[in-house]
């Protein structure tokens, strides 16, 4: 993992975080821990699969 990438994307956070509470404008997340921890299952549960080497291509089996 590369580290200066996940401190750039969270500085980057931070300060979108920053602008949308300036602006006293509602943030494009969720707003509470539950919700923060639903993505981060999604992503984890993605990481998992990769990790297995268990799926399929659902574009090729839909033939796209």
């Amino acid at each position: 993992m590369n580290t200066t990438l996940v401190v750039l994307a969270t500085l980057t956070g931070l300060v979108t975080g920053i602008v949308f509470g300036f602006f006293d404008v509602p943030i494009p997340a969720p707003p509470n821990l539950a919700g923060v921890m639903g993505i981060f299952g999604i992503f984890l549960g993605y990481r998992l699969m990769q990790h297995l080497d268990y799926g399929i291509d659902l574009l090729d089996a839909l033939g796209l």
